[in-house]
């Protein structure tokens, strides 16, 4: 083939490609739904190995919890299988330990009885809890400080307990209101008129809890203000023995304790999108290198594996919650061809949320066998989703699709989102 030949042959397919996704780029482009706000789009297909649509692709965006599919990979590359639960020593009769970050402990919601174990049976007459190897803020840098008394937003600390939640169920309606840890009972006060029945409001900076006015049956998680004597009450009362408190440095020859399997914090925090999880998966992470630091885990995988992606992204925490988090499109893209790469396909889109099946995608997405394994990212004026979608052809793409800077709702952005990648699922 002479090289005139070649080089339009190159034209030829090139320009057959642009063919093949004109309608997205034309609906990315003028379409009302996509156009009357920010939006930018990158979709890869996997079997060309190359980006096949980009749109706005090089723009920063807030990305919310799509910042988890980071601290994912973050954990995918540090640490093992099972999890550091606790570092500890044994000095004479005292058993010395600290925390690794590690959000298992006495977790509602994840069952790990490791640690649990591990300090009723010690022999040592005295256990000793140290706190001093975290200096960090109990917030992330840009959180909102407002969202103390929500779910969502429990504290960054050494040694989570209960999921650094007090869960407040009323099981019918009838005044009575079950509280978990018990410890926490005699914090909340009396019957008392306030405007938002059925919600338990905790004072900002101390662990003082009102009841709500009206009792309906009714289950609510609010955060407790987790300090080290706190701690160590929880400690003592769960474990059934004493547990004093001394600022004492980490002895780098410590011996770790390991727990949980490491994918059962992956599935649980991508799924369900558990702040608590992802924050501390970045301490866990830390850990390894005898500290506690966000920041730091953040820098070390920015300056390492990450150090090649498109755009270097703003990232500032590990759940998303802050606005000062700015990630572009193609650079998410990017991280999930790493991961891609990183894990085996099965257990990869296991670890995530399945449209129409599980998660923050149960209630979309559905179709006779799933195809859509992502994670969704949101707050107000925001909504964003990125992951693997699987074509009824078969063909596997990589995408991001976010949003940033709309009025509306986040369903509503929720649906136009779902509309576009169905057209992609079924005509590719």
């Amino acid at each position: 083939m002479n090289r005139l030949a070649l080089l339009c042959l190159l034209a030829a397919l090139g320009l057959s490609g642009c063919t093949t996704y004109r309608p997205l780029l034309r609906d990315l482009r003028r379409n009302p739904t996509l156009t009357d706000h920010l939006t930018g789009f990158a979709l890869y297909d996997w079997e060309k190995q190359r980006l096949v649509v980009s749109h706005q692709a090089n723009l920063y965006f807030t990305p919310a919890s799509n910042t988890k599919l980071f601290s994912l990979y973050a954990g995918l590359v540090t640490l093992k299988d099972s999890l550091p639960a606790l570092r500890y020593t044994s000095r004479r009769d005292s058993l010395i330990f600290w925390g690794t970050g590690n959000p298992a402990f006495l977790n509602p919601d994840l069952v790990d009885t490791t640690t649990l174990r591990f300090l009723r049976q010690r022999p040592e007459r005295t256990l000793v809890f140290s706190p001093a190897n975290y200096g960090g803020s109990r917030f992330g840098p840009g959180w909102s400080w407002d969202d103390y008394n929500d779910d969502y937003s429990p504290e960054v600390t050494p040694l989570p307990l209960y999921g650094n939640i007090v869960r407040f169920t009323a099981p019918d309606r009838i005044a009575r209101i079950d509280i978990a840890p018990r410890i926490f009972a005699d914090s909340l006060s009396p019957l008392t008129p306030r405007r938002g029945a059925g919600q338990v409001r905790r004072a900002e900076l101390v662990n003082r809890f009102e009841r709500p006015a009206g009792v309906k049956p009714f289950r609510q998680d609010v955060p407790f203000r987790w300090t080290p004597p706190t701690a160590v009450r929880l400690l003592s009362d769960t474990l059934k023995r004493p547990v004093a408190l001394a600022p004492i440095p980490l002895d780098r020859a410590a011996k770790t304790l390991y727990g949980l399997p490491a994918d059962s914090l992956y599935k649980r925090m991508m799924v369900v999108s558990d702040n608590l999880l992802a924050e501390h998966l970045l301490l866990l992470c830390s850990s390894v290198r005898d500290t506690l630091s966000v920041p730091m885990a953040i820098r070390t995988l920015l300056e390492g594996p990450l150090a090649d992606l498109p755009d270097k992204p703003k990232w500032v925490d590990g759940s998303g919650l802050s606005r000062y988090n700015l990630m572009t499109p193609r650079s998410l893209v990017a991280l999930l061809e790493k991961l891609y790469r990183t894990v085996p396909r099965e257990r990869l889109f296991n670890l995530l949320a399945v449209g129409g099946q599980s998660g923050t995608l149960r209630a979309g997405f559905g179709a006779e066998k799933p195809y859509l394994f992502a994670k969704s990212g949101s707050m107000t004026g925001v909504y964003n989703l990125s992951g693997y979608l699987v074509t009824r052809k078969g063909k596997l793409y990589l995408f991001s699709m976010m949003h940033n800077n709309f009025v509306g709702p986040v369903a509503d952005m929720r649906q136009r989102t779902e509309r576009f990648l169905k057209e992609i699922y079924e005509r590719y």
